[in-house]
């Protein structure tokens, strides 16, 4: 219940937040089991999908200001977890990429959230599932 309102009676729009605080919850207490931000832990997933790349583009992938996309990769950076270097097409700009423990680091944070994902969703039905999948990539394709 929420102020007195019955799950089944509250809007999506409330119900959907729920949800994803539910699973943000979750992800970041795994996340904390390797000692990483939540916010680390996506930009460590984006370097290693999407890597190398510059420090603008994943203040932007994040939603953020380059500057604290600077503080992000800085603290990647000291646990071994990145590497800075030189754009060969641009000297002025800075690309980060992966080291070895990086890509372990966030090949464990894949798994984990695969984890609570399938254990989050695994009280829908597969046919639950495959709607619920269906509609929100609707609502993100309009969206975006």
């Amino acid at each position: 219940m929420l102020f007195g309102m019955p799950v089944a009676d509250e809007p999506l729009d409330v119900l959907l937040g729920r949800a994803l605080r539910q699973l943000r919850h979750q992800w970041g207490a795994g996340v904390g089991e390797v000692d990483l931000a939540p916010h680390q832990a996506r930009a460590l997933r984006i370097v290693h999908e999407d890597g190398p790349l510059r420090l603008s583009e994943l203040a932007r992938r994040l939603r953020i200001v380059p500057r604290s996309a600077t503080e992000v990769a800085d603290a990647l950076q000291e646990r071994g977890l990145v590497l800075r270097s030189p754009d060969p097409s641009d000297r002025r700009a800075t690309l980060l990429e992966m080291t070895g423990h990086g890509r372990s680091v966030a090949t464990e944070v894949g798994r984990m959230r695969r984890e609570q994902a399938e254990a989050f969703f695994g009280r829908l039905s597969a046919n639950d599932r495959a709607s619920l999948h269906r509609i929100l990539t609707e609502l993100l394709d309009q969206g975006e």
